[in-house]
């Protein structure tokens, strides 16, 4: 049950978000919810602490990123809902499978945003890009629905597994 509606609750936030840049709290308070309520009632206290240790892990481990400015509120309710809903050692790998895919993502667009993704496509353009290199500012503003990496990696999760 928790993987229909964690796959529900994706698949909405990865749409909402790519469309509107936003991931919605009637999407990610209820699928909380769902997981605190499911666990507790199927387990008892331990079931509360399992779901709510993986809601509490999941909202810690994008606070800092979202208080400086690099993520959205709705990334952080996102990843406390997926570890609500299925726990403290999943959303960790969800996290680390997170992580890497939306640095190649972030990688990949500073790298178009720069010019030097042409490097890759002419080597004219490479030569060029050699005697004429510009840095990218730290105010680039290149910014991408992180929520997209979120449901990636959380899928990323359940079909791996653990790391390493």
């Amino acid at each position: 049950m928790t993987y229909s509606i964690l796959g529900i609750t994706l698949l909405i936030s990865f749409i909402t978000d790519i469309r509107n840049r936003r991931i919605l709290n009637i999407v990610t308070f209820p699928a909380m919810a769902i997981g605190l309520l499911y666990y507790t009632v199927t387990l008892g206290f331990q079931g509360f602490l399992y779901s709510g240790a993986g809601l509490l892990i999941g909202f810690s481990l994008l606070l800092i990123p979202y208080l400086l400015g690099g993520m959205g509120a709705g990334d952080v309710k996102l990843l406390a809902a997926v570890g609500a809903l299925m726990g403290t050692s999943f959303v960790l790998h969800s996290f680390f499978y997170t992580a890497l895919i939306g640095g190649v993502i972030g990688l990949i667009l500073l790298l178009k945003r720069s010019g030097i993704w042409n490097v890759f496509k002419s080597p004219t353009y490479t030569l060029y890009s050699l005697l004429n290199v510009k840095g990218i500012s730290k105010n680039s503003g290149i910014t991408y629905p992180y929520g997209v990496a979120i449901t990636l990696g959380t899928v990323c999760a359940a079909l791996l597994g653990g790391i390493g």
